[in-house]
């Protein structure tokens, strides 16, 4: 997707730690990175206020990650979210990881398509999504084009 499709960025620093001996960051921390940017967008989607209450859990059904381009310590990465999909119990949701360049170009290093599948705690199995979900996620989503981007640096 173009960066101008998402209305969630958020911007941070690879530190040391996320790299392995080759000088790149370790593939397992392509889904952490995914993580912070699902963790944040949901944050800025302020999702969870729409619940009242309710418990909102879910379970990572399946993570696919697509690989582009290496991604070194110490350098400055964006990481963009958004729901491409809703069903009955589970939400389909695209991060895109991005180098950050002085010119602003694009610098794609990887996509991860994760499905989130909303859950009983208790058993452990799906549950229907309220019918709310969907349209906040869109109403969200839908600032891409009106709004410039809200960036977030850690």
């Amino acid at each position: 997707m173009a960066r101008t499709d998402f209305a969630f960025h958020h911007r941070f620093r690879v530190r040391w730690s996320e790299t392995d001996a080759q000088g790149v960051v370790f593939n397992a921390r392509y889904l952490d990175y995914a993580d912070v940017a699902i963790t944040e967008y949901w944050r800025a989607v302020k999702f969870r206020e729409y619940a009242n209450g309710a418990p909102m859990e879910f379970h990572v059904k399946k993570a696919t990650v697509t690989w582009f381009a290496p991604i070194k310590p110490d350098e400055l990465i964006e990481v963009m979210a958004r729901t491409i999909a809703t069903g009955r119990t589970s939400m389909t949701q695209l991060v895109e990881i991005h180098g950050c360049t002085e010119d602003g170009s694009d610098d794609l290093r990887a996509t991860i398509d994760l499905v989130s599948v909303h859950v009983d705690l208790d058993i452990h199995r799906p549950i229907p999504l309220p019918d709310w979900v969907k349209d906040v996620f869109n109403a969200f989503d839908s600032q891409a084009a009106q709004t410039p981007s809200a960036l977030a640096e850690a």
